[in-house]
């Protein structure tokens, strides 16, 4: 019986050159920062030039689904570039903003994420509606069960591409500013500010029929 590694491999293009004891390869970390993020950025080459476009994401095991138009951008690349389509995508969230005694000094508090890999455009239907499941899912755990889901029309109008998590590396800064000895009687504040997402209380719809309650999961945010 095979098993899955506990870290992913160390490469040439996900061990940072500054602040190597940052970076992080196993698994728990990089789902974790990965499934906690709303929105990554993906990279790729179009007509020569880079190209990086925000977009929503969905992780199932070890593959990550990005879905869009049928005429966008990364999925023309994805299903027209053989191999399929080289790209980067990373998550970033900012946990805390840093600031020392010096300007040199200040940073943030962040957990970041960095995937390299060959996008392929997902041609099965099976497949498609699993990721548009889990692209749901990954902004709001639950929600898909309670939608309807994507009809014949929608899903021709829909493109899925998919990434596995093969070539990947994620990086934590936590703690204190790092100001030098001789700065540290100087008269300037110097801390953490912490930054947390915050979430309001739902708003319904102005045509929401009459007698449909907030959902648990809704709720439980």
């Amino acid at each position: 019986m095979t098993t899955t590694p506990t870290d992913y491999a160390p490469t040439a293009r996900t061990v940072p050159s500054r602040a190597r004891q940052r970076a992080h390869y196993d698994r728990e970390t990089v789902h974790s920062i990965l499934d906690q993020a709303y929105v990554c950025h993906l990279g790729f080459i179009r007509d020569g030039a880079p190209v990086v476009l925000p977009t929503l994401f969905g992780r199932v095991g070890e593959i990550l689904y990005v879905h869009g138009s049928t005429g966008s951008r990364p999925l023309l690349g994805a299903r027209t570039t053989d191999p399929g389509l080289p790209v980067c995508l990373t998550v970033t969230h900012v946990d805390g903003l840093v600031l020392a005694r010096s300007a040199f000094h200040h940073s943030m508090n962040y957990r970041s994420v960095v995937v390299h890999g060959t996008a392929y455009q997902v041609t099965d239907e099976a497949e498609c509606r699993l990721a548009l499941d889990a692209l749901v899912d990954h902004v709001v755990p639950g929600r898909s069960a309670d939608s309807r889901p994507a009809d014949a029309k929608e899903l021709a109008a829909t493109a899925v591409i998919r990434l596995d998590l093969n070539e990947v590396s994620a990086k934590v800064r936590t703690g204190g500013p790092n100001d030098d000895a001789e700065d540290l009687g100087l008269p300037f504040w110097a801390g953490v500010v912490p930054v947390a997402p915050a979430y309001g209380t739902p708003v319904p719809a102005q045509d929401l029929a009459p007698g449909i309650a907030v959902p648990d999961y809704l709720a439980a945010l």
